[in-house]
């Protein structure tokens, strides 16, 4: 009997290699590496005699006579706004999120708002029927009208699914206990996962059902699977929150049909998932003013302005090495800050620990947020609170200086509606700023500015000169 060939694939990145070994030398993965049955054969030659069953593709022009397809749209503000406006028919969507953030209950809640108007198919992997019935009751989604299955096999779901009157949507939770089988590895590997996701995407192509695909994530919080999953679908959603707050925020990372890095705001309840319609005010809400620490950045994600806190401590350090902790924001960038504040104002950070932390559990990516956190630093350093009722954005440079961002008018249109009287912000250029009415602009050319600004303030505890 013919032994059977085996190779070795990294769970993490799908390289393959003729051996196993515990470091993966293509993505530098540990312990990731599992035996799989090699495939039976390359396909044939494209030769001649293999064209012989091939047929000629049809070129048609960019402009077409059809009109698109109308977007399903489920009534939930903030899942619509994150896919672009609604589900496009024929695409593919896969959502990621550590484990019990709210991704089965967000995808049960859609199946039940656009099982209303169009037929929905919740198929699950993980658990029983009754298990998301018991779910369901609890959302009190039990009458809403979702067909459910459990089921593993894809050979099954694409039985079941490529049919005329195929549904208009698709759950399928989740992707990492979809087997093929015509491959001998376990569900969950790389090409497990690779294949199942092809298939599933070809027949939603094909029939016109949109797809939503849940998928696991790994402990650096990135989607498991091979990355080419990611390449295959049409949008990547991925759901981020911290275990201590209720907020929940869904982003989009790619979205072939709307904006990136788009986000939609959720708060979770014992009722499920309600959309929050003004994160602003929300993630505002626990803010108390004339404190050191604590400054307000005005940010966009996506196309919605968002106003958040960051707060910061300085303290001594006992520690040779003092810390430097950042909770929702790049340590490496809060280095750096760090380092111009000391070298271009002269502000001493050696020898004390340094805790920053963006308020609401929500992590903050822009570049424009680097002169709010160096407000908070500088505030917290000299125990002066930033000018209350004030927003601060901008970058900073290496050499100190404070560099312009994109659509200050929109962060500014949001710190007014909210009460901010004034804003600190980078110089304009070329007067291009039409700032709204009622709010008072104090631009600042470089970081020592904004350190003499704040150094100016009275302390918490001192009463304000009249």
């Amino acid at each position: 009997m013919a032994r059977t060939k085996s190779t070795y694939v990294c769970q993490s990145c799908g390289s393959v290699s003729g051996r196993w070994s515990g470091r993966c030398e293509a993505c530098g993965a540990w312990n990731s590496i599992v035996e799989e049955a090699a495939p039976e054969g390359p396909p044939g030659g494209l030769s001649k005699s293999g064209r012989r069953g091939a047929r000629r593709i049809e070129f048609v022009d960019l402009q077409g006579e059809s009109e698109p397809t109308p977007r399903l749209v489920s009534g939930i503000g903030e899942f619509d706004r994150v896919c672009g406006g609604g589900l496009v028919p024929g695409s593919a969507l896969l959502v990621g999120g550590d484990p019990g953030i709210g991704k089965s209950t967000l995808l049960l809640q859609a199946a039940a708002a656009l099982g209303e108007q169009a037929a929905a198919i919740y198929v699950s992997g993980e658990e029983a029927v009754d298990q998301v019935r018991l779910r369901a009751k609890r959302l009190d989604l039990e009458k809403a009208p979702v067909q459910l299955a459990a089921a593993t096999s894809v050979r099954d779901l694409v039985a079941s699914l490529d049919r005329p009157d195929a549904p208009s949507l698709v759950i399928i939770d989740s992707i990492q206990t979809m087997h093929v089988d015509a491959l001998e590895s376990a569900p969950g590997t790389v090409a497990q996962v690779r294949a199942s996701a092809q298939e599933l995407v070809r027949v939603a192509k094909r029939r016109g059902f949109c797809l939503l695909l849940v998928g696991h994530v790994t402990k650096d919080g990135v989607i498991a699977g091979p990355k080419v999953l990611e390449h295959m679908v049409d949008c990547v959603l991925t759901f981020e929150g911290e275990r201590g707050h209720q907020f929940r925020i869904l982003r989009a990372t790619k979205n072939r049909f709307g904006p990136t890095d788009e986000i939609g705001v959720f708060e979770m309840t014992d009722k499920g998932l309600v959309e929050v319609a003004n994160p602003s005010e929300l993630f505002l809400a626990e803010r108390h003013g004339n404190v050191a620490g604590a400054a307000v950045f005005a940010g966009i994600e996506g196309t919605r302005p968002l106003l958040v806190e960051v707060q910061a401590l300085v303290s001594p350090s006992p520690l040779g090495t003092p810390r430097r902790t950042a909770v929702g924001w790049d340590s490496g960038r809060l280095s750096m800050i760090l380092a111009v504040l000391e070298a271009r104002c002269g502000l001493v950070m050696a020898g004390k620990d340094v805790y920053l932390n963006i308020a609401g559990g929500l992590r903050i990516n822009e570049p424009a947020a680097d002169l709010a956190v160096a407000a908070a630093l500088v505030s917290s350093a000299c125990d002066r609170p930033v000018p209350e009722g004030c927003v601060v954005f901008g970058e900073i440079g290496l050499s100190g200086e404070v560099r312009a961002v994109s659509q200050s008018d929109l962060r500014l249109k949001e710190a007014t509606k909210l009460g901010f009287a004034s804003a600190i912000l980078p110089p304009r250029r070329g007067g291009r700023l039409s700032p709204p009415e009622g709010i008072e602009l104090q631009e600042m050319a470089h970081l020592q500015d904004l350190v003499a600004r704040i150094a100016a303030q009275p302390a918490p505890d001192e009463p304000v000169s009249r």
